[in-house]
């Protein structure tokens, strides 16, 4: 096992280093640097006849006259731009190494501050929504399995099915016309994730507004994620129930609580322990973006999103940097559960 682990961690460094080579040769390409966003602005303000200052410690400027060659190369300097394409890679790589993300060239903030500033809307959209899905799907598809074929299983399946093809986007947007106050009652806020009167709230009365304010996304986040791991948990113990240790295990009187907890229950739970990483981190860092958008909730996916259309590329490299690693390290624990659940499972030689 640890020569397996070892094996692991040393393959999560190309894996990384892939990553990010492809996202940096992906960079290069790219039209619309920073560079010439900021020239344009620049050459906007100076077409209205406004002063417009650069927004940097280290630069200032009136643009008033255009922009010259000089004055170009100067915000190249700034950018970092002024040296070649292979040295700025070799700069990443070791930044990286030390967990050096760099500064946003826009926020004009460390990569990490921004980061941290935006984690507690995601990890409040991720983690419930993580935690509901397991915690209703898995009883729910124990219960169609058991049920199989009975009218509590096609109606189940029905409404997580009917739930699974409706997107996400849309479905906020019908939550908030029927009870945000579009159309018919205003029963739960339009933004955010606090009121204005947060600080003056008792401790019981925050639980209670943050949960107000939460529900509404929480629902549009987590309903379209039921059907998989409901399905997902229904056959895995649908096919456990029919093997012949559980036929042997019925045949010796066992009783059937035991029979699901002790031996069906444990072999059914692999097929979900694969799906842990990318529920997991699907949850946490993907598929928020327009939740976010609609719901006006200032989380990681909509500064992933607006530092890619800005061409924030410490933010953009940053944060996938950090995205692929936790990753990495999720798909990692859950073959450690592998064999935390199947003790038979011995990962680096030929048969378990």
């Amino acid at each position: 096992m640890w020569g397996y682990l070892c094996k692991r961690v040393l393959l999560m460094i190309p894996t990384l280093i892939g990553v990010l080579t492809l996202t940096f040769l992906v960079i290069q390409c790219v039209p619309g640097g920073p560079v010439e966003q900021t020239v344009q602005e620049l050459r906007k303000a100076a077409a209205s006849g406004q002063a417009r200052q650069e927004a940097s410690a280290a630069f200032a400027y009136r643009a008033q006259n255009g922009i010259d060659a000089q004055q170009i190369e100067q915000l190249k300097a700034l950018y970092g731009f002024d040296k070649p394409p292979l040295e700025r890679y070799g700069l990443m790589l070791l930044n990286f190494a030390r967990f050096e993300l760099g500064e946003s060239y826009f926020h004009h903030r460390s990569v990490w501050s921004l980061i941290v500033s935006k984690l507690p809307v995601s990890i409040s959209i991720g983690l419930w929504t993580f935690l509901l899905s397991y915690l209703v799907s898995v009883p729910l598809g124990i219960a169609k399995a058991m049920h199989h074929g009975s009218r509590f299983d096609l109606i189940s399946s029905l409404v997580v099915l009917s739930a699974y093809a409706i997107p996400g986007f849309m479905l906020g947007v019908l939550l908030l016309v029927l009870f945000g106050g579009g159309s018919f009652w205003q029963l739960f806020p339009l933004r955010g994730l606090s009121s204005d009167n947060w600080p003056e709230l008792s401790l019981f009365g925050k639980i209670l507004d943050y949960l107000w304010h939460l529900a509404l996304p929480l629902a549009a986040s987590v309903l379209g994620s039921f059907a998989v791991i409901t399905m997902l948990t229904k056959n895995a113990f649908l096919e456990e129930v029919r093997k012949q240790y559980v036929l042997t295990a019925r045949a010796k009187g066992l009783p059937e609580r035991q029979v699901l907890i002790k031996h069906v229950f444990r072999n059914a739970l692999l097929p979900l322990i694969v799906g842990f990483p990318a529920a997991f981190i699907g949850a946490f860092f993907s598929g928020s973006l327009l939740i976010e958008t609609l719901f006006s909730l200032d989380g990681l996916g909509l500064l992933s999103y607006e530092s890619v259309l800005r061409r924030d590329y410490p933010v953009v490299l940053g944060s996938l940097y950090l995205f692929t690693l936790i990753g990495l390290v999720a798909k990692l624990l859950s073959d450690l559960c592998y064999v935390w659940v199947d003790p038979r499972i011995r990962f680096g030689q030929g048969e378990p």
